[in-house]
């Protein structure tokens, strides 16, 4: 098969169960057992899970009160991110012993492009085994990894055989994958887009082929070109080792619901003095100011204001989530307050060294 455009060497690293997997490696008697990161309260909700508890069906985002129902033996662990943090630098460490090209999506994850890499190497799939071996030597933690063409194949093809494997579309094999794929595991296709393409005849790659690019225009707006590109092995997009930020934002869930705006001004001071830390941290301010609320019964809302002028102080950003908030009535009692901050001033900047700028949510345990 001819590709009309440079073919990389992509691979697509992912850490397999990584909160739970670093639980259980630092604390040997959980080794084996049902545990969830997080969700240890009443309302609390499950950041990761190992595999003995997915086999439950307990999953991230799900809340503590399912998961318990799902597996009554499972085990709540509080969530320690500095902990996964520092394990995620030694993990990334591996990674530029092979090339700088290292676009890290979450602390668990990455981008690699190997096309030209510092070992000299030509096969990216021994590279991805050795990247494995290599974390395992060194964490004692094992990976799963896909290689491509693209990062959108490699992305599908890491989730093929976990846990602790990786698989490779070779370039003349990428039409035929992408071809007999469910349109679920098209990355970035969701729920809500999965059963409008259910309803229009589209179930498999082959299906989605075979729509006219017109008619995905019609029926999907922008993303139409990118699913009629997608399912032909087009994804231009490089490993961008230096990716600048378009927003920064903490959030706060609660263990009870909070009905009165006094006390909900109380947990946005601190929300704001977590995102002063974390914009000082990264030297950036920004214009746009949103206030995210998340009701009791899960409905989410968010309302925005722009400044004429950056911002990055604390008393500054809690005026203006104050005045958001106060902007027209609740709807409901709040199980969760966010403020973030976009409109960044990141175009007078050069690289930004780390760009892992998305935080797990904290909860209130």
């Amino acid at each position: 098969m001819q590709f009309d455009f440079p073919l990389r060497k992509i691979i697509h690293v992912d850490m397999d169960a990584f909160y739970a997997s670093v639980e259980q490696k630092d604390n040997p008697e959980l080794k084996g057992k049902p545990i969830a990161v997080g969700g240890g309260s009443k309302r609390g909700v499950v950041s990761a899970a190992s595999y003995e508890a997915r086999k439950y069906g307990v999953r991230s985002a799900m809340s503590g009160y399912l998961a318990q129902k799902n597996c009554p033996e499972l085990i709540f662990v509080k969530p320690r991110f500095d902990r996964y943090k520092e394990i995620s630098q030694q993990i990334r460490q591996v990674f530029f012993e092979y090339t700088d090209l290292v676009e890290p999506l979450s602390l668990d994850e990455a981008y690699l492009d190997v096309t030209q890499n510092k070992k000299g190497n030509p096969s990216a799939t021994l590279i991805a085994q050795e990247i494995r071996q290599k974390i395992l030597d060194k964490t004692g933690l094992t990976a799963s990894a896909g290689i491509s063409i693209n990062k959108f194949i490699a992305k599908i093809a890491s989730d093929y055989n976990k846990p602790n494997g990786q698989k490779t579309v070779n370039p003349e094999e990428v039409l035929e994958f992408l071809s007999a794929l469910d349109i679920r595991k098209f990355y970035g296709v969701g729920k809500v887009t999965a059963e409008k393409m259910y309803q229009l005849g589209i179930f498999t790659g082959a299906d989605l082929k075979k729509k006219s690019l017109e008619f995905l225009n019609q029926e999907f707006g922008k993303s139409g070109q990118h699913y009629y590109n997608v399912v032909r092995g087009i994804h231009l997009s490089t490993v961008k080792p230096s990716r600048t930020p378009k927003s920064v934002g903490a959030e706060r869930t609660f263990s009870e619901n909070l009905s009165s705006e006094i006390f909900m001004l109380q947990r946005l001071e601190n929300i704001a003095q977590e995102l002063e830390k974390r914009l000082k941290k990264s030297k950036l301010a920004g214009k746009t100011v949103t206030l995210k609320i998340k009701y009791s019964d899960f409905t989410l809302q968010t309302r925005s204001k722009t400044l004429p002028f950056f911002i990055a102080d604390k008393s500054l950003i809690l005026d203006n989530a104050k005045e958001l908030l106060y902007q027209s009535p609740l709807e409901n009692s709040v199980r969760l307050l966010g403020i973030s901050l976009a409109n960044l001033n990141t175009e007078t900047k050069t690289k930004i060294e780390d760009k892992s700028i998305t935080y797990q949510l904290k909860f209130d345990l």
